[in-house]
């Protein structure tokens, strides 16, 4: 099913720019930084990888995104509005799904949709969760199962369901495809990226990963984070006229070129830490 389809039912929701400035994080009652004076602008509709070696705080940058946490200092505004909170112009794929164990994966799909569209009539929320289930490759009878019935892929596609269906302009993933098998991984990595490229006016993704070459087959401006206390190292856009496919990425002799700045980078900076 064709992802515009799916947007009949729904509001358009205002998309933003995002503009981060000197932020940094450490958790009460530590006095160690995780996060060190982060300053990053990104139009509305990109798709942003963060990346970098596990540990450095990529994570947690996505829940300040979030509203999960509070920072110590420094800003996130989301257009002329600061983030205070969580809310459902956010929208959050976590690693371990996030399906409440209890509920069918259509009860967890509709508990979102009536926080978002509360006013809207339950059955045409149905419809909508069927529908966005069948965009990412589910059918009808995935509804009134429980998360321990389906499996790994199927739960993630569930949990990305779940994420697109509220319309958020802003989508957070953290490492949402790292506990999977390979061929799974791929099949996902390409539903996500068909759902983005075909959504009028796009979201703006927030993508965590520590693969590069997820990096960048996914997202058109890469972001590289240091080790802890973070910041930005390294950061590069890729343009739409060369965003390699799956096909290409490993024949393109520019991207190829990418790809060892990335990993060089990473290495550096872990190198200099451990010296």
């Amino acid at each position: 099913m064709h992802v515009r389809y799916i947007y009949a039912y729904k509001e358009v929701s205002a998309i933003h720019d995002v503009k981060i400035t000197g932020l940094s994080f450490a958790y009460k009652n530590d006095n160690r930084l995780i996060l060190k004076d982060i300053n990053i602008e990104v139009a509305a509709g990109s798709f942003v990888a963060l990346l970098g070696q596990s540990g450095c705080g990529k994570s947690t940058f996505l829940r300040l995104l979030a509203g999960l946490e509070t920072s110590t200092t420094g800003t996130i505004l989301l257009g002329d509005r600061p983030v205070n909170g969580a809310s459902l112009d956010k929208g959050m794929v976590f690693q371990d799904y996030g399906l409440f164990p209890w509920m069918t994966a259509g009860e967890n799909i509709m508990l979102a949709l009536k926080q978002r569209f509360s006013q809207q009539d339950k059955k045409k929320l149905k419809q909508l969760a069927l529908d966005t289930l069948n965009a990412v490759g589910l059918d009808d009878s995935v509804y009134h199962k429980l998360p321990k019935e389906l499996s790994g892929g199927m739960k993630q596609r569930c949990a990305i369901a779940q994420a697109f269906s509220i319309d958020p302009p802003i989508l957070l993933m953290d490492e949402p495809f790292g506990a999977l098998d390979a061929v799974t991984r791929a099949r996902l990595q390409d539903l996500v990226l068909k759902l983005w490229s075909q959504e009028n006016p796009k979201k703006t993704v927030f993508f965590v990963t520590h693969d590069v070459d997820e990096a960048l087959l996914l997202a058109n401006r890469i972001i590289v984070f240091g080790q802890s206390p973070s910041n930005i190292i390294y950061e590069c856009s890729i343009a739409e006229d060369q965003r390699p496919t799956r096909e290409t990425q490993f024949d393109n002799p520019e991207i190829m070129k990418l790809r060892n700045k990335l990993i060089f980078q990473i290495n550096k900076d872990v190198a200099a830490r451990i010296s």
